[in-house]
């Protein structure tokens, strides 16, 4: 499973990313080979460990930042980072609280954001680097061409994933259709979509890093992820086993937690949906949800009355527009546009297979 941020991590990280002001003054501190030690937070706790210093209570701006930082002393903002608070402030933190940092700045960051829960910004002066720490989080942060690269590398994976998902998908379709779909089917596609989601989770972690540096390669991942979620959720409802207690959310809960290991083991993810059988050429039948939600102006609720209904896909398309008709909430019209629409997707998927 790709490590994801914590909300702490993440907000901390937007808060120093590109486009904000607190990353331009930040950049200025290591263009100009200095350090500094930033507290992004002006509460009592904070001020308790303060000593020292002097009383700025000044607007943020980076050129202040920049000459702040020319003393050795910590800086403390505002919790939002729009007001330099302190300057030149000696930080006191709990000398018991457990560091595996070993210069003296990065050790008194790592304590204070360990035992204050306050996001805490390093510069190192040697190094060149910047590392944001939040609780028992720590993360050093790369320079942006270097990110922009790894997502741009992961963008291309992603499109190769994706286009080998949209292969399977139209192929499970057809087999659907045709009522020859094997639980191997099932997973393949899964497997494909977990991957898709994995890469795209990767990429979403660069974007927090990226700030406004970013809007290109959201833009493709929002192109790239269009419907994946949605077909996740509908494979899943359309094949996991009938266990009682287990929800749909505990099911695609426990596909998100697979490893990257356990997501090549086909055997994991038949756990995962609860089916009743391992063995990977068993047929499985669908209960319809996935094609039913092709059909355009279809309410989710009258999908579940229909799968309620009939129970299976391949029951579904053998029904009259009167058995359709009969359905809670259908009516004639809405009947004859479902029977219409599954004919043209059944139509559409056997056209492409041969």
């Amino acid at each position: 499973m790709v490590a994801r941020y914590s909300p702490v991590l993440r907000a901390a990280l937007a808060q120093v990313a590109p486009g904000r002001m607190l990353r331009d003054g930040i950049d200025r501190v290591v263009q100009a080979g200095m350090g500094g030690l930033l507290v992004i937070g002006d509460g009592p706790e904070v001020l308790n460990i303060c000593s020292g210093g002097f009383l700025l209570d000044a607007a943020f701006s980076p050129q202040r930042l920049s000459e702040l930082a020319k003393m050795d002393g910590a800086i403390i903002l505002a919790r939002d980072g729009s007001r330099i608070a302190r300057a030149n402030v000696h930080l006191v933190p709990d000398s018991t609280v457990s560091t595996t940092e070993t210069g003296t700045r990065h050790r008194t960051a790592e304590r204070v954001a360990k035992s204050l829960e306050v996001p805490v910004v390093t510069v190192s002066q040697r190094m060149n680097t910047i590392t944001v720490y939040i609780g028992d989080e720590k993360h050093e942060i790369d320079a942006i061409p270097r990110v922009v690269n790894r997502a741009n590398q992961a963008l291309s994976t992603l499109e190769r994933y994706r286009n080998r998902l949209d292969t399977d998908a139209a192929s499970l379709s057809t087999l659907e259709i045709e009522d020859l779909v094997t639980i191997r089917d099932v997973v393949n596609v899964l497997q494909r979509i977990e991957g898709v989601e994995r890469i795209a989770s990767e990429i979403q972690r660069y974007l927090v890093e990226l700030g406004e540096e970013g809007r290109m390669v959201r833009l493709q991942l929002v192109e790239l992820m269009g419907g994946v979620e949605h077909d996740r959720r509908h494979i899943v409802r359309d094949y996991r086993g009938d266990a009682k207690g287990v929800s749909l959310d505990s099911v695609l809960d426990a596909l998100s937690a697979l490893t990257t290991e356990d997501l090549i083991d086909p055997a994991e993810l038949v756990h995962a949906l609860w089916l009743p059988t391992a063995a990977l050429d068993a047929s499985v039948s669908p209960r319809g949800y996935r094609l039913l939600s092709r059909i355009p102006r279809l309410p989710e609720q009258i999908t579940e009355n229909i799968v309620g209904r009939f129970g299976s896909l391949q029951r579904i398309m053998r029904a009259t527009i009167d058995d359709l008709d009969d359905v809670e909430g259908v009516g004639a019209t809405r009947a004859t546009a479902i029977k219409d629409g599954l004919a043209r997707l059944a139509e559409s998927a056997i056209l492409d297979r041969y």
